[in-house]
This record gives C-alpha cells, structure tokens and sequence, in this order.
C-alpha cells in the first residue's frame, strides 16, 4: 500500500490539520494548490510540494502522480470538486472531500456515481465535521433498523468563528439556490423563502436545553438519506453559533478553545434511538475523519464502491470508537 495521499488546499485552514494528521498517522502529504508561496511555505515543515489548479487538467495529473489517494480541503467545492474528482479517477486513487456545500454535495452522487462505480474506486463526498460526522451517528443510531420515519441532527456549539473558506462557500451556495433556503422533505430537496423557526434543543448534559435554529442545513441532509430509507432529514444549529457566522474570519492556525455537541435522534413509529458526540473545534476534527476514512479505504475496510457517503462505505460504530482520541460519543 502506497503512503503518499495528496492535499489539495493543503496549506488552507482545514488543509494543515489534515496534513498534521496524515504525517502523525504514517503516511506521507502531498501538497497541492494553486499559490506557490503558500506552497513553498508548507513545504519549508519537510514536505514535498505540486503546484495544480482545477483549470488546467494537466497539472493535476502531474501532481498525483505516485499518490495513492486524494484528500480535497479547498472550496468553494462548487468549484473544486468536480475537477478533482476528474483527476482522481483518470489517476486511479480514491477522492475524500471536506465539502459541508449541499447543492456541491449532490453534484457528486448525480454525476459521479457510475463512472466511480464503473472505476472500481472510492469517492466520499463531505468527509468531516458537517455531512460525515452527522451521517456516521444516524448510521449508528439506526443500528439494525432499516428504515425510519425521521432524522434529527443538532449542532450545539459553544460557538462559531468561520474561515474564509467557510464564507465564501456560503456565498457560493447561497448564489446557487438564488438566496432560498433548503431542507429535506419528503424524500427529497426543496427549496423555500419561509423564515427560520427558534426552538429549544435538550442537549445532553453538561450543554444541556438550548435556543437552536431549526432547518438550518448543513450537509446531513445530503449524505444521510443517499443510503438510508429516511424520508425527513431535519438539522439544528445553536442560535448562538448561527449569530457568530457575521463574526471575523479565524485566521487562527492552531486549534480553537470552541466545542461541540452532535446530537442526533432517529424517530421510527413511536420508539426513538439516540447517539452523541461531543469534543473541540469543528475545523480540527474534520482532519481524523477524512484520514481516518482514507486509511480505511486503503486499507480495505469499506462496504462498496462508486460515490457513498460515511456511513454508506465503513463501519459506522466502528469508524466512530476509531475516533476516540478525538471525540466523546454516547449511545455508540
């Protein structure tokens, strides 16, 4: 098995930790972008650097050349994503992504998932904190279930200092669904003006009862209904947390002091299941799950090929008590 997995957006906010996280588990980065000074910066820690861009096919090919997977951590994913996986599959290696972009998201499954299939390879799409850490709880939750009648997904975070990366994929995801706001009904997308309802979310404890915003989307409601029968996906995000999204950009290298709970409930007639997971820095803890999930592929241990999200391709319980350095989890 190859050890050298490349990062495009390696020397971004997210990039760098999963560099760190790759280079600690073993394996050896690969770091790809556009910015050349930002590249021979990185490149300064030891690391071998490629410089590419989603506009020239060719350079992306060179830069994987001899990578044995590809880790994307550069939005806008609008932008990014297709082009990458293009590569990915004319080079023969496995694609991860950090997307938490919905419409981005989707694109994946509708335009990739039978030529990957065809490929014999993996792609997963939303491999992080919004998008793959909430799909492996459902996942868990619904254990041996399968199917039920309602998803819930509540982001409670103590707060939310966004990156740049982070508002400008907003913008580009606002643009893309001309300003309307999106949930999951019905088995399927559907796009609405109506306002936001406020409501109280019961966290567990030590959070516990806060003020969330309801239907406010994240990435959820993408990957959990691409494998499970779920026809309503509804996400939560602490008020709180909602407002600090106007706040300035973290331009912080190191960890954040914020936490997090994930508090998923999976509703079937009457009886409901529950999992939990609680630790720090939403940015941070995106870098062990997309590591994590590209050790698993590399090494064998996934359920199928073609586009899948988390919970679809490994083990949901298993891939989540794997994370026990970086996340406290109940009800898993």
């Amino acid at each position: 098995m190859g050890r050298d997995v490349a990062v495009f957006g390696a020397y971004g906010h997210t990039g760098r930790f999963v560099v760190a996280e790759l280079r600690e588990r073993g394996y050896v980065p690969l770091l790809l972008g556009r910015d050349e000074a930002r590249l021979a910066e990185l490149a300064g820690a030891g690391f071998e650097a490629r410089r590419a861009s989603v506009d020239d096919p060719g350079s992306l090919d060179r830069a994987l050349r001899g990578a044995s997977a590809l880790i994307n951590c550069a939005g806008p994913f609008a932008v990014t994503a297709a082009p990458l996986v293009e590569a990915a599959l004319r080079a023969g290696v496995p694609y991860v992504d950090v997307a938490a972009e919905i419409e981005a998201n989707a694109d994946m499954f509708a335009h990739f998932a039978e030529r990957a299939r065809a490929a014999g390879t993996v792609v997963v799409p939303a491999m992080a904190f919004f998008g793959g850490l909430g799909d492996l709880l459902v996942t868990a939750a619904m254990g041996d279930w399968t199917a039920a009648d309602e998803a819930h997904v509540a982001y409670g975070l103590s707060g939310w200092q966004p990156t740049l990366g982070t508002l400008v994929s907003g913008e580009v995801s606002g643009r893309r669904r001309e300003g309307r706001r999106v949930r999951f009904t019905g088995g399927r997308l559907e796009y609405h003006d109506d306002a936001l309802p406020t409501l109280e979310w019961p966290f567990p404890d030590p959070v516990g009862p806060q003020s969330v915003i309801g239907e406010f989307t994240m990435a959820d409601v993408v990957t959990v209904p691409s494998h499970l029968d779920v026809p309503e996906v509804r996400t939560y995000m602490s008020a709180k947390a909602a407002s600090d999204l106007a706040a300035p950009v973290n331009g912080e290298r190191g960890r954040s002091a914020e936490t997090f709970v994930v508090d998923v409930r999976v509703r079937s007639g009457g009886a409901e299941r529950r999992a939990v997971a609680t630790g720090r820095d939403i940015y941070a803890v995106s870098a062990p799950l997309a590591v994590e999930a590209v050790d698993r592929v590399l090494t064998g241990r996934t359920r199928t090929i073609g586009v899948a999200s988390a919970g679809a391709v490994f083990d949901a319980p298993d891939f989540l008590r794997a994370l026990s350095a970086h996340l406290s989890l109940e009800g898993v």
